[in-house]
């Protein structure tokens, strides 16, 4: 028996504004976007090579209720630290920089590599790591 991670979703305001985040400012690739039910849609991005998708979730009441809709969006910038596993963190600090991403933490020296923290646009942490030492790369 085989199993696999295949999505992961994260809460979203816009799907559009999510979309040009994730592959204009973090480079990357949009996988799907499709009409899914009343007023949604099924969008998914992932680094590109990677075989797990982020879920672009917009709360929309046509399809999850007026009341798990609105407490969706109460959750909106509220998910845990996602790590982003780079092989310059330094290097990918200055790409994101210049694309706009912004940074709670500069690049700094951690007992498992060098790492920096960044916010999307809904106020979600992401850890950008460098791995060093016995850590798996992914």
């Amino acid at each position: 028996m085989s199993v696999r991670l295949g999505n992961v979703t994260i809460l979203v305001r816009d799907y559009d504004e999510a979309l040009k985040f994730f592959t204009e400012a973090l480079g990357f690739e949009k996988r799907r976007d499709e009409k899914f039910g009343p007023g949604a849609r099924w969008v998914t991005v992932a680094a590109p090579g990677q075989d797990v998708q982020i879920v672009l979730q917009k709360p929309e009441p046509a399809m999850h209720g007026e009341e798990n809709a609105r407490k969706l969006r109460e959750r909106i910038g509220q998910s845990p630290t996602w790590v982003v596993v780079t092989e310059d963190c330094r290097k990918t600090y200055e790409l994101y920089s210049s694309r706009g991403v912004k940074f709670t933490e500069a690049p700094k020296e951690m007992p498992w590599g060098t790492q920096a923290v960044f916010k999307d646009l809904y106020g979600n942490s992401y850890a950008l790591v460098q791995q060093q030492g016995a850590l798996p790369a992914q």
